[in-house]
């Protein structure tokens, strides 16, 4: 039974990774980590596919359980399942190898710095800008990184005192 269990374990994540697996699929979810909404429409024109192609990927992640769809009106709209589908897509991103994109000109290239320097997902800063910000914060202890990323009385004294922010506003992440 052990066996059993394991074999339908690997069945599993297997075919969670061949959602990803595919270029166009992994360019939806990825335009999905700014945590809004996006039709199907949107995310063709983002990963360069015909409406109809977009929609056919779009069914096999809501089916595979990456994505929701929204209704509002006669509207469809589709976002990532929830912060820990974010979190697998950031996890999975953060150990790849990043390749530069071709040059396409000074907007794109800037646009693209931009992005990488300075990032949201879900509720959280991202991006190179998101671990310097955490690296200074730990580097002057008002992170502690090895407990859970947990603020330290420094670090409470330093968010209330210094930039005014009540404990409530903290605890409730406001």
């Amino acid at each position: 039974m052990a066996d059993n269990a394991r074999v339908t374990s690997a069945s599993d994540l297997a075919s969670l990774a061949a959602l990803l697996a595919d270029h166009t699929r992994a360019a939806i979810c990825l335009a999905l980590l700014d945590g809004r909404a996006w039709t199907a429409g949107e995310l063709a024109a983002h990963a360069g596919v015909a409406p109809s192609t977009a929609t056919e990927h779009l069914h096999r992640l809501i089916d595979g359980g990456l994505l929701v769809e929204c209704r509002q009106g006669r509207h469809r709209y589709v976002q990532l399942a929830g912060p820990s589908v974010a979190h697998l897509i950031e996890d999975l991103s953060a150990r790849t190898e990043p390749r530069p994109d071709p040059a396409r000109g000074l907007r794109a290239v800037t646009a693209s710095a931009a992005l990488r320097r300075g990032r949201t997902c879900y509720d959280h800063l991202a991006g190179r800008l998101g671990v310097a910000v955490t690296d200074a914060m730990t580097g002057v202890g008002l992170l502690d990184q090895i407990g859970g990323f947990a603020v330290t009385t420094t670090g409470l004294a330093w968010l209330t005192d210094t930039l005014g922010l009540s404990p409530e506003e903290l605890r409730s992440g406001a």
